[in-house]
This record gives structure tokens, C-alpha cells and sequence, in this order.
């Protein structure tokens, strides 16, 4: 996962003024200004949505999505400043009403595992077909995980199944370790949050990958999330 910038830079906040209060309402989470074009002209032929607002780098994002409180953001993946995941993330966490369809060039394995780990309820690989998109839309707001067709097999082959009652098999101190995976840190900072020495940490995180079943710390989070073990 991309790493976090000191400091917050100052960015301007699209919005829009006036909009069909009935529609979806949708705000745009995009650097590419050749792709906010193509999904403006695109939501135009769809009376049932409405952007009312945009944004260019995740920390506007963030704050966009706190003032004007949408029904679902299109958030890309390689934004400036801030990536959309961890975006996603601070997200989710502080507006969890709200869903996110990530729309990104992004495929690698370990980026579309980490999309979904941070809570994102649909995943598109742009130059997908408008009709994928309007059905990746519904069927975030309907509550559903939508991915795009190109990856589904791919991202399928990384979920294996979660043990039997996955919690009774892990230590406390292991879900604490666990929980500290789902945010993103890394072992020196699990270490120093918990107080333990490195060698523990890991000896901790090989512990929860054996009893998870599963092949590295980003499918030990995607079990987790799933299986409300944080």
C-alpha cells in the first residue's frame, strides 16, 4: 500500500450547484482530466445519477465526501497525495453509509486485494463497458460486491476458504496483531504499537497466516474483514 505524506496539501473541491435530488448521487474521485470528462459526458445519458462533485487527489476526496455526504463514490486507485485506497479506507471508516466503486487502471494482484481489503464494494478496470459500470453502480448501492469480469477469476483464486470458527483459533495478542494487518501497518510498527520485538511480531504473523489458511498478510486481511474477526 502506497505510504501516507506528512503533510495534508491545500486542493480544491469541485462541486455542483444544482442536481436531480432524486438521482444517485455520485461523487468523482479522479486525477485523469481526460477520464472526469468521459464520465461526466457518460452520466449525462443517465438521468438516474448525478455527480455532484469532484475531486483530484485523496485527500479532497476525504473531505468531499464529509461535506457533500453522497450515496457512492468512483474512486481511482493512483491518485496524488493520497492513494484511493487508503482513501477508501479513512472512507468507509468515518462515512460507512457510503458506497465505493474503485475505477482504475490498477490490476496487479496485490492492488486489487488491497481495494477490496479496505472496504470497496465494487471493482473496475476502466475501458470496461459502460453497462458493467452502470451494473457495478446498482449493485454497490444494493449492497452486493461487484467485480469486473477481466479480474473476478483472479481475485477468486487468492480467497481461500476461512478455517471453522477462524476467532477460537487465534490468541488475543494475535488478533491484536491481526487488527494492526487490516490497517496497513507493517511489522517494525506493529512491534512498537504492541511493544513487542520484531521477532515476535513476525513469529505472530506467520502464526495467524498457518491458522487463517492463507498465503500472505493482505489475504490474512481480506479473511479477516470477511469473517469479522476486526
Amino acid at each position: 500500500m502506497l505510504s501516507e505524506p506528512v503533510t495534508e496539501p491545500a486542493a480544491e473541491l469541485s462541486s455542483s450547484s444544482s442536481f436531480n435530488s432524486a438521482a444517485l448521487r455520485i461523487l468523482l474521485v479522479e486525477d485523469d482530466p481526460v477520464m472526469q470528462l468521459g464520465l461526466e459526458q457518460f452520466f449525462e445519458d443517465y438521468p438516474q445519477f448525478t455527480i455532484v462533485g469532484q475531486a483530484a487527489d485523496g485527500y479532497t476526496g476525504i473531505a468531499a465526501a464529509h461535506q457533500l455526504q453522497p450515496d457512492l463514490i468512483l474512486m481511482d486507485i493512483g491518485l496524488p497525495q493520497l492513494d484511493g485506497i487508503v482513501a477508501t479506507q479513512r472512507i468507509r471508516a468515518e462515512l460507512p453509509q457510503i458506497r465505493i466503486v474503485m475505477l482504475t487502471s490498477h490490476t496487479a494482484d496485490h492492488e486489487m486485494m488491497a481495494a477490496l481489503s479496505s472496504g470497496a464494494d465494487a471493482y473496475c478496470v476502466k475501458g470496461t463497458s459502460l453497462d458493467q459500470l452502470e451494473v457495478a453502480i446498482a449493485s454497490a448501492q444494493e449492497g452486493a460486491i461487484y467485480l469486473d469480469p477481466q479480474i473476478a477469476r483472479r481475485v477468486l483464486s487468492h480467497l481461500k476458504p476461512a478455517p471453522s470458527e477462524p476467532k477460537s483459533r487465534l490468541s488475543a495478542r494475535e488478533l491484536d496483531v491481526l487488527r494492526l494487518i487490516v490497517e496497513g501497518k507493517s511489522n517494525p510498527e506493529i512491534a512498537a504499537a504492541l511493544y513487542l520485538s520484531l521477532s515476535t511480531v513476525k513469529c505472530h504473523v506467520r502464526s495467524i497466516m498457518d491458522k487463517l489458511v492463507v498465503d500472505d498478510r493482505v489475504q490474512a486481511a481480506v479473511v479477516a474483514l470477511r469473517s469479522g474477526l476486526v
